[in-house]
């Protein structure tokens, strides 16, 4: 069976480690038979500030509305970004303040502390790659990124976090080291 898989690039340069791991996921779930969209956040033209917060309705540029098509039409995403400063790129931040919108992504109810959640039924996978051991970054810091991203940001809209690989640390691996990484997104891909 087929699915619609959204695979979203948070790091902003096509020719890092994040842009192979996409790739080859991509690649792999193609070879599956899904059908794969690619949205390469660095390639579109949007401000990633949210100006006046939800006081008043920011306009969205063209690739952002083009973003959101492509979320309602995903029943599977895969973001695919790097740790920096243990959080997530403020590219990725800025793409999605400005995208997961009331009305959109949730949608506050009067009496309910808690929204609707109207991108619920989908499901998400993280890639995630950081130049802190992967351990430390659980143990020590304990995964600020990946805890704001699955539970505060999809959890909160509806989408089910399923599975993190982690890949780390890319600034003293091997090559051996990242095409075993590649291969793990690859492996990934394949389970659906």
């Amino acid at each position: 069976m087929s699915t619609r898989i959204l695979v979203v690039l948070g790091h902003p340069s096509s020719s890092s480690f994040c842009a192979a791991l996409s790739n080859s996921y991509l690649t792999s779930a193609r070879e599956q038979g899904h059908d794969v969209c690619l949205l390469e956040l660095g390639k579109l033209a949007f401000d990633p500030i949210l100006r006046d917060g939800y006081q008043q309705v920011q306009a969205l540029e063209p690739d952002l509305l083009h973003a959101q098509q492509l979320i309602h039409w995903a029943e599977h995403l895969v973001l695919v970004f790097p740790v920096w400063w243990g959080g997530i790129p403020a590219l990725l931040k800025g793409f999605l303040d400005r995208i997961l919108l009331p009305g959109f992504a949730f949608q506050y109810r009067t009496g309910s502390p808690f929204p609707a959640q109207l991108l619920k039924g989908r499901s998400a996978d993280l890639l995630v790659s950081m130049d802190t051991p992967p351990w430390y970054y659980r143990w020590v810091y304990r995964m600020p990124a990946l805890q704001q991203m699955r539970r505060t940001t999809l959890g909160f809209c509806g989408i089910k976090a399923k599975k993190t690989l982690t890949f780390g640390p890319i600034i003293s691996s091997t090559q051996q080291q990242r095409d075993a990484w590649l291969q793990q997104a690859r492996m990934l891909a394949r389970r659906y």
